[in-house]
């Protein structure tokens, strides 16, 4: 969702970078784009193995939720990166099953795809709360894949940070990378194709991936 359906990463790491100033720590950026694509109780267990920080993990996880859902509940103009909902329906009249796998939590998954209008096109939606490993591991791609009955190697993920392009090999399935500019210089090499807008991916292109 992050960076594929919205272009959300800049808010999150806006979030992040308020906290780790209450906190009063000094995180390089690519320490942070590394991190991107994880869920927040992995990347804030890494910040708290290296830093020593002040107050438990689990509530600076809180924190971040309520910084997000604040300033998502007050953004206005809340929008869809181009094409995307376009994509999204395409693949849905076509009779691909839809799952969404996002690190994020539910509250902000729902948030989002009812505002966009979007959420009737997945047949189902997993976060990183349903899984003990966050993304580069698997297994967020694997129980999406189980929820709409798919083998894994039938499956195509639409991914933008290098984290989830790990994650979705990892899976064993085929991958497309979207070069988001806003998600920070992510390694998308492993990607079996690469994009750089979502005009350029189709029903007939997630087909052709599958079957090369």
């Amino acid at each position: 969702m992050d960076g594929v359906i919205i272009d959300s990463e800049p808010i999150h790491m806006a979030c992040e970078k308020k906290i780790f100033q209450l906190l009063g720590i000094s995180v390089s950026e690519k320490e942070h784009n590394n991190l991107i694509g994880t869920t927040d109780e992995i990347m804030w267990s890494i910040i708290g193995y290296l830093y020593e920080l002040p107050i438990p993990v689990i509530e600076i996880i809180q924190l971040k939720k309520s910084l997000y859902m604040e300033y998502i509940k007050k953004e206005t103009n809340l929008r869809p990166i181009p094409y995307i909902s376009e994509l999204i329906v395409d693949l849905y009249k076509n009779n691909f099953s839809l799952a969404l796998a996002s690190s994020s939590p539910h509250e902000q998954i729902n948030y989002i795809l009812e505002n966009l209008g979007i959420k009737r096109y997945f047949h189902s939606t997993i976060s990183g709360e349903d899984v003990k490993e966050g993304k580069p591991h698997p297994e967020i791609f694997l129980k999406a894949a189980r929820s709409v009955g798919i083998d894994p190697e039938s499956c195509v993920v639409i991914e933008d940070s290098h984290n989830g392009v790990t994650a979705a090999k990892n899976a064993n399935m085929k991958c497309i990378g979207y070069k988001n500019p806003n998600s920070g210089n992510q390694d998308l090499s492993n990607a079996d194709i690469t994009v750089l807008s979502l005009k350029k991916i189709s029903g007939a292109l997630v087909k052709n991936v599958l079957n090369n």
